[in-house]
């Protein structure tokens, strides 16, 4: 009888020791810490993983996992996880993976485990093909290891580049994210910022000021508008933590969980066979005058529905994901109404990259197109908009997934190309009956075809008009480029969704190829 109770009691105290672990893991930093961080309108770690996972589906690892640094006095403070929560659960029944950086430990600095938590989940990720979902919140590199912590997140760094293209890696920057941290998100696919909470930049005002006398604010330099309308590096501007954490579920829902599977499709009352007059009347007669190319792609989409992304970077062209009958598609679309829908530096680089996205995880391209052409200009020129448009060139050259133009109206000179003709292997290419296909606008045309006729002619004006009138008949007209077999239909605008939606269908089973190489040499 005594061996059985001394059996049950150790039984009791492993128990309770297991207990005592998983409180003092849960605690964090402790309570002031955590008091402070909901000061200042933050959800901690494990509130954030929560709020973004499915109730009850986290599963984590290594929560026991403890620093290994004996220097400045660190071996006397320990917290159980180190300052990173990682693992794994459930996003609308999808299996993800997620780490999340607690400031409350350390200033949810890195360390040499730290980082092996993070690799551990990316490495996981890999093997079995679900997204990774990094939630950042970090002083830096946790200085008291000195290079243990960069080797640290070079080996972050390798695992991004490795995981690139082959499993979805979304990083939202939910505090501050500085110095070698910034190169991570940098590498992954999406970059969620929150307004007045997150900034990232490589060096601070701080080091700014001392070495360029320049002074600015952290916001100015590196805040969640900044990042997202200036420099691009952010693609989702979000109001709080919620709303951040609710972003990065509706991305996944248009997203597959990795290179070998298509996105998930939904179920839509939406009829395919939809028409809607008011598309006829979207574009303006006035080739000049400008319109929303939203408008159009608002009543052509699954319930008007399109989830943007890079809102505010580069507006004169809009990417974003929307359903066609359920299906996820990747929207590429000029915008008139800003800059007349010229491609420029920045609008060439937003597209080409999501481009690229779309293309690495098997989601199919639609191409509304409105272009008058690449915006001239000295600073664009010794910016290298050569350079730069040729990305977006070389992305839609390069792409394999089903790829649809809809040429609404301008499809002038180098960028009707670009904007996914059929010469680099666009499968459907429709144009509305206002299409304009041509090297140049009309009246630039006739300004250098007949300089002399207009010059001598007794109206000139009424001259240069008429000319370019004929010229649009005949040589910018949709006809001429539907006789060549440049685009397979001219259609009623009215008619948009259904021709999709059947391309699509068309192409549901395609394969195509490129020749066996390492990788491209896109110019960078």
């Amino acid at each position: 009888m005594a061996t059985s109770e001394k059996k049950i009691n150790v039984k009791h105290d492993g128990l309770q020791k297991l207990e005592e672990r998983n409180a003092a893991a849960l605690a964090g930093g402790g309570t002031a810490r955590i008091d402070k961080h909901h000061a200042d309108g933050k959800m901690t770690a494990r509130e954030r993983i929560e709020f973004l996972l499915d109730d009850g589906s986290f599963e984590e690892f290594d929560r026991f996992k403890k620093h290994r640094c004996q220097d400045f006095g660190m071996q006397e403070q320990q917290y159980p996880g180190d300052g990173v929560i990682a693992g794994h659960g459930l996003v609308d029944g999808r299996r993800v993976f997620v780490f999340a950086q607690d400031f409350t430990v350390f200033g949810g600095s890195l360390s040499e485990t730290n980082a092996e938590k993070i690799c551990k989940v990316m490495d996981m990720a890999m093997k079995v093909g679900a997204p990774v979902i990094g939630l950042n919140d970090s002083g830096g590199a946790r200085i008291q290891e000195g290079v243990v912590s960069l080797g640290g997140y070079a080996d972050i760094f390798l695992r991004n580049t490795l995981a690139s293209g082959v499993v979805p890696q979304i990083s939202a920057i939910m505090g501050p994210c500085a110095g070698g941290a910034v190169y991570s998100p940098a590498i992954t696919d999406f970059n969620i910022m929150v307004k007045k909470s997150s900034y990232m930049f490589i060096t601070g005002p701080d080091v700014i000021k001392t070495v360029t006398h320049e002074e600015v604010t952290k916001e100015e330099l590196g805040g969640a508008m900044t990042h997202n309308s200036v420099s691009g590096v952010a693609h989702f501007a979000a109001e709080n933590d919620e709303d951040c954490l609710q972003t990065i579920r509706e991305l996944l829902s248009f997203i597959p969980s990795n290179n070998m599977e298509d996105a998930p499709r939904t179920t839509t009352l939406d009829s395919s066979e939809r028409m809607d007059e008011k598309l006829n009347s979207v574009v303006p007669e006035s080739p000049n005058q400008p319109y929303d190319i939203r408008d159009i792609i608002h009543l052509v989409v699954d319930d008007g529905y399109l989830f943007e992304v890079h809102e505010h970077y580069a507006k004169n062209i809009v990417v974003g994901f929307a359903r066609l009958a359920g299906r996820s598609v990747g929207i590429v679309a000029n915008q008139p109404a800003y800059l007349a829908g010229v491609l420029d530096i920045d609008a060439s680089i937003k597209a080409a990259r999501f481009v690229r996205f779309c293309d690495c995880f098997n989601i199919p391209l639609i191409t509304f197109e409105d272009v008058p052409g690449f915006l001239p200009g000295v600073n664009q020129e010794h910016g290298g908009i050569i350079r730069h448009g040729a990305k977006l060139l070389f992305a839609f050259a390069e792409a394999t997934v089903p790829k649809l133009t809809v040429i609404t109206r301008k499809a002038y000179g180098g960028a009707y190309c670009v904007m996914a003709s059929k010469h680099i292997r666009a499968d459907v290419n429709f144009a509305y009956p206002t299409a304009e296909i041509a090297v140049m606008g009309a009246e630039g045309a006739v300004g250098i075809l007949y300089r002399r006729e207009i010059a001598q002619a007794s109206d000139p004006q009424a001259e240069a008009k008429s000319r370019a009138a004929e010229f649009r008949e005949k040589f910018a007209s949709p006809y001429i480029a539907a006789e060549r077999g440049f685009i397979d239909e001219v259609i009623e605008p009215k008619q948009t969704r259904p021709k999709l939606i059947r391309a699509l269908e068309l192409l549901d089973n395609k394969r195509d190829t490129n020749p066996p190489k390492k990788h491209g040499n896109i110019p960078l």
